[in-house]
């Protein structure tokens, strides 16, 4: 279907080759319906050569050897059909057809001699038929390749972030099984034991109550361990391996429905210091303001992170946690004072190192940033800056149209990301794709190097070496021919009535050419009796298609006439 500017294109370019057919013909001395008659042909033709390319090449092709009004139309015609015609035999079938009929027809018209056309016509056709058809030929499958190369990169792109997204999954699912397994198992024990020693007859009610703490402790770890497996797990799991949240059910779990943490989960974990007998004090400065989810979860953990390192590192320290709703974020601090008395040098703490790194890093993420360093007091002292918003101006996590994104962000170094939902470890990859062909003969061009090359410079010799070497012969055929036929108008009044033909024709050429055939077309007639010799004139005539032509006529030995005409070329 063409579009609007499509039409009013190619309706315009019918009209300018109809106009160039008419004023083509009309120079040519055509009457006024073979005028019209060309010149619709010639517009019909031009938008006709998308859909019939072949059909329209062979039309013009042929019908230009009777008709000069349709040569404008053939380099048009042969480049179309160059870029249109399928398969490389139907498109050399289809040109060698337009090139022998053309050539054919302008021999058989026998306007000219045989090898002045061959020289001539032989090359011009060439050039206006079979060069631009190559030329587009050559252009379009370029661009075909082109087109081709960039859908198979493409291609490979999404081929690429699937089995790195898969990987993801794959990873993310093996951690989530190694915690399940792991630190599911030992929380249950805790909380097992400690269940069992709350209801101890032989403790004290300060025991009883610490006991209760850790019990406490437990289950919330197991809560929070169900939702960090939770999101590990989301998106791969399949019939063969159960979900989180039921194998964390199975453990004992009876809440699974608890929320997520957040600045609202700051307070229990206050209560929850308070309980194991360290002095905590929270203070809330500001007017509080909705956060992403994100850093509402950081909050939690900058909270969460602050009193872990209070506790182990300064036991019995006074503790003291603010929030401060800032203009454009929210800023929480633990601060701890000094150690009551010496530490145990870490024999009874397990500390990995890592909580402070990863709580940078989670921050940075979401626009953040964290400070850890001692307090002037000799405390210690943990802040974090948490904004409102994600830097792109949303949720972080969710795309600008809110829908959740996967396992990726925006400095991933995929072109595109993993959606969610996508398939699970036992799905395939890759459907099994082959290159195309066009792409395979491309990345074997270094096989082939040598036979490119040596088609190309047969196509230089064919397509261009030729044609040079055909018309550089041409001329000098034409030189030595217009020798022998063509005299300027001083030879011509020198010649003189009476003059014996002997001395005449030693002044003049002979005029046995190729180019004296025809003058006699259209001539005055000859004297009755004479023998006449007609030749060219080096100069040109009074119009383009007209030819100036001296005559010689003799009758007994001497000359009886001379004439100077113009005939039509």
């Amino acid at each position: 279907m063409w579009t609007p500017w499509r039409i009013v294109g190619e309706s315009l370019l019918g009209a300018v080759f109809g106009l160039l057919a008419a004023a083509s013909e009309a120079l040519d001395g055509g009457g006024t319906v073979r005028i019209v008659a060309v010149a619709l042909a010639a517009a019909l033709l031009s938008p006709l050569r998308r859909v019939l390319p072949a059909t329209v090449l062979l039309i013009t092709a042929i019908g230009s050897a009777e008709f000069d009004g349709l040569a404008p139309l053939i380099l048009v015609a042969a480049w179309s059909a160059g870029r249109r015609i399928d398969g490389i035999s139907k498109a050399a079938g289809a040109f060698t057809a337009a090139y022998l009929l053309s050539l054919g027809l302008a021999l058989l018209q026998g306007e000219l001699p045989l090898l002045l056309a061959l020289a001539v016509g032989a090359p011009t056709l060439l050039v206006m038929i079979v060069v631009p058809g190559l030329i587009s030929r050559y252009w379009s499958q370029r661009r075909t390749l082109t087109d081709t190369l960039r859908e198979y990169n493409a291609q490979l792109l999404r081929e690429r972030a699937m089995i790195a997204g898969q990987a993801r999954l794959r990873e993310r699912q093996r951690i989530a099984q190694d915690m399940h397994d792991s630190l599911g198992h030992q929380l249950t024990l805790i909380s097992v034991h400690a269940g069992a020693l709350e209801v101890d007859r032989e403790l004290t009610g300060r025991q009883r109550q610490a006991v209760g703490v850790l019990r406490e402790a437990s289950v919330a770890a197991m809560h929070e361990l169900r939702e960090v497996v939770g999101l590990l797990r989301d998106g791969t799991e399949n019939p063969r391996h159960g979900g989180a949240s039921r194998a964390l059910q199975a453990m004992g779990e009876e809440d699974a429905t608890a929320p997520s943490r957040g600045v609202a989960g700051i307070e229990g974990l206050v209560e929850a210091s308070r309980s194991a007998g360290t002095a905590v004090e929270l203070r809330r400065c500001g007017e509080p303001r909705p956060l992403a989810p994100t850093a509402d979860h950081a909050a939690y953990r900058v909270a969460q992170e602050g009193l872990t390192n209070a506790h182990k590192h300064a036991p019995g320290a006074s503790i003291t946690i603010e929030l401060r709703y800032e203009p454009d974020a929210l800023v929480v601090e633990v601060v701890n004072g000094p150690a009551l008395g010496t530490a145990d040098s870490g024999r009874s703490v397990v500390s990995g190192g890592q909580g402070l790194t990863g709580l940078g890093e989670r921050t940075r993420l979401i626009g953040g940033m964290v400070h850890a360093g001692p307090a002037a007091d000799g405390g210690f002292r943990l802040a974090g800056v948490l904004p409102y918003t994600s830097p792109e101006g949303g949720a972080p996590g969710r795309s600008p149209e809110g829908a959740q994104t996967t396992f990726g962000g925006p400095t991933s170094g995929f072109r595109q990301q993993v959606p969610a939902g996508s398939p699970s470890e036992g799905d395939l990859v890759i459907d099994g794709v082959g290159l195309p062909k066009e792409l395979v003969k491309a990345m074997h061009w270094n096989k082939k190097r040598r036979g490119m090359a040596i088609g190309c410079g047969v196509a230089a010799l064919i397509f261009v070496v030729l044609p040079v070497v055909a018309v550089g012969v041409a001329a000098l055929f034409l030189a030595d021919e217009s020798d022998k036929a063509a005299i300027n108008p001083q030879q011509y009044d020198a010649v003189k009535l009476g003059q014996s033909e002997a001395a005449v024709r030693e002044k003049l050429p002979h005029g046995n050419s190729v180019l004296a055939h025809g003058l006699d077309k259209g001539a005055p007639p000859e004297p009755k009796g004479a023998k006449c010799l007609t030749l060219m004139s080096t100069e040109s005539g009074s119009s383009w298609n007209m030819e100036p032509v001296f005559r010689f006529c003799f009758k007994g030995g001497e000359l009886i006439e001379k004439k100077s005409f113009e005939v039509r070329s």
